[in-house]
């Protein structure tokens, strides 16, 4: 087989998500109405949350950088696909595929960092009451937002000057509908060893690491919670922590279930499970903090309300 260098290999093919003529238009409906609702969803949540007094707090401080990010973690996919299914093609190029899979691990990995943050935000306020406004002080939830997206952006960057030393055959075809960057390396043509290397330690300590910090945090939250003695203070705590538990519940579950399911083999369910994770997740996450929390309803009723009204 003839075999190209990344120097002058031009593009790679999407194989999506079905290759059934007659289930490209639904898949383009359905797919451009969860990208549009994630975008409105996550905007709204950002502009509520800028626009209400009462909502300058770390913890929502920390929720508007993951709406953000939800919204360009989607815009990193999603929109290639909707090009694709409309023109009827499959072709990415390769620096589109390179940049794909960096701003996908890029957000894929914000998104974990800051669910890690909002955990101990929730733990010093409900662990540490009191010296909550003197720990989570405005300097140093800036400071933890800066260091995710350096230390994101360092692992991401390693990634790529990485994958630019492979080689593909031509017409290399990724079984995906986006390219990720453990399906890109099965299908290089040269060895992939130091990369697969660097990808499991990458994995280990920046997913590992943070649901370990997870786990602590609503460790010691549930023993707060078990010494309270008002049944009415346990309920408020934790109704604080209950959105962001579903929505790490969310997105853990469905990230491990597609990298278990991929590590042994692609198959058809772990596709279909990166749509759970990379489109619905984002889509879903408005949704569970307005429907949850109190404090969003109102914001965002207020700021519809004088949408509505105008000037």
């Amino acid at each position: 087989m003839e075999v190209e260098n990344h120097t002058v290999l031009s593009q790679f093919l999407l194989l999506g998500l079905s290759e059934d003529p007659d289930l490209q238009p639904i898949l383009f409906g359905l797919f451009l109405c969860m990208y549009l609702v994630t975008v409105l969803g996550n905007l709204l949540i950002i502009l509520a949350i800028f626009s209400d007094s009462h909502l300058h707090t770390p913890m929502y401080f920390f929720l508007s950088n993951l709406s953000f990010v939800d919204i360009c973690f989607t815009s990193t996919t999603v929109p290639k696909m909707l090009v694709n299914i409309q023109a009827q093609r499959k072709d990415i190029s390769y620096t589109e595929c390179l940049t794909q899979v960096y701003f996908f691990m890029f957000f894929a990995g914000m998104d974990n960092f800051l669910l890690t943050v909002m955990a101990y935000d929730r733990f010093v306020a409900i662990c540490h009451p009191l010296n909550y406004t003197v720990i989570m002080n405005p300097h140093f939830c800036v400071f933890l937002v800066l260091l995710c997206w350096l230390t994101i952006f360092c692992s991401s960057l390693l990634h790529i000057l990485l994958m630019k030393r492979l080689s593909f055959s031509v017409g290399t075809e990724i079984p995906h509908f986006f390219c990720e960057l453990a399906q890109v390396l099965k299908v290089a043509s040269s060895d992939t060893l130091i990369n697969n290397i660097v990808l499991l330690v990458a994995t280990a300590l920046l997913c590992v690491v943070p649901v370990t910090g997870i786990l602590f945090s609503y460790s010691q939250i549930v023993s707060s919670l078990l010494k309270m003695s008002s049944s009415v203070g346990k309920s408020k705590a934790f109704s604080t922590c209950g959105s962001h538990l579903c929505v790490v519940t969310l997105f853990y579950g469905t990230a491990l279930g597609v990298y278990l399911s991929s590590a042994v083999t692609h198959s058809s369910k772990s596709t279909v499970i990166s749509v759970m994770y990379t489109v619905v997740t984002p889509m879903l996450n408005p949704f569970i903090y307005s429907l949850r929390n109190k404090d969003v309803k109102g914001a965002l009723g207020r700021l519809l309300s004088r949408a509505a009204s105008g000037p």
